[in-house]
């Protein structure tokens, strides 16, 4: 259950990271016990509705945006003609509906394991499910690790894992047998990006992700650090991967003469995100 003290404030404690992160609720909206997790539901006073699982923030009204757009846009604008897309997790339906704002997407295939993520997310964040009839988008309800396994070899342009933290349904999202599953499963260019946790307060399991992924093949990576204001320390990452070939830049000029909107990511925000940190090199570096 989420921890909502007398004074109405819900509050996410992380012992894994000696940290806690604090929003003012007006009051609870709705709850459901899926067979995989508890899915609570919060209006704020200041960050619209949040959804919580098993007691972690997930997604809010206000900030969603950061996460949602750098684990689109990033991978899609760095393929040189992403046509055939696949999201693993992303129930709540925001990757999904980024994804379909690039119009030589010709389809998206969403699994998430838990449906319940997806009926509070149309309940409650109706603006995130805006995209889900598009006549490109397919929406299932299955295992994404045995869907990817199963995936027909060189069929994929871009893989998404919109997971949650590596614990419980997410667990399988991080390690090598997923990985090589991924990579079997895209074209020569093709990439995977996974959101990669938090480069200041998981570093050891970032490294383990990207070290896995060479291990298995993948010819080159990118780590992108991104603000996320309602995850533990605010700071957040994405992971991308690239199937045979390194990264060469990604389409300028076509982020630039986009159509659609976005709140976060542009052009400029690209370049910037594609420079490491020196914290985070130096960790890379270090064998």
């Amino acid at each position: 259950m989420a921890n909502l003290e007398a004074n109405r404030w819900f509050t996410e404690i992380s012992d894994r990271d000696g940290s806690a992160f604090s929003l003012r609720v007006k009051r609870k909206l709705d709850e459901k016990q899926s067979p995989f997790q508890l899915v609570e539901m919060f209006e704020t006073t200041d960050f619209g509705n949040l959804m919580i699982i098993d007691g972690c923030t997930m997604v809010s009204t206000r900030e969603n945006f950061f996460y949602h757009e750098m684990m689109s846009h990033p991978a899609l604008f760095s393929h040189p003609a992403p046509k055939n897309v696949v999201i693993i997790g992303g129930g709540d339906c925001g990757t999904l509906r980024e994804v379909l704002k690039h119009p030589g997407v010709e389809t998206v295939t969403q699994i998430d394991i838990d449906e319940v993520v997806t009926e509070m997310s149309l309940k409650y964040f109706p603006e995130l499910c805006e995209s889900n009839n598009d006549p490109r988008a397919t929406v299932m309800f299955d295992d994404g690790i045995k869907y990817m396994k199963e995936a027909a070899p060189e069929s994929i342009d871009v893989v998404i894992v919109d997971g949650t933290d590596p614990v419980g349904p997410g667990e399988g999202l991080f390690n090598h047998a997923f990985y090589k599953s991924c990579l079997a499963a895209l074209r020569p260019g093709g990439i995977m990006i996974q959101q990669s946790e938090s480069p200041l307060m998981h570093m050891p399991l970032l490294c383990e992700m990207r070290d896995a992924m060479l291990e298995v093949g993948f010819a080159d990576l990118i780590t992108m650090p991104f603000p996320q204001p309602i995850y533990p320390s605010g700071l957040w990452s994405a992971t991308m991967a690239r199937k045979g070939e390194a990264f060469n830049g990604f389409r300028e000029a076509e982020v630039n003469a986009a159509t659609f909107q976005t709140e976060y990511y542009n052009s400029g925000i690209h370049k910037g995100a594609l420079a490491t940190p020196n914290f985070m090199k130096r960790a890379f570096e270090k064998k």
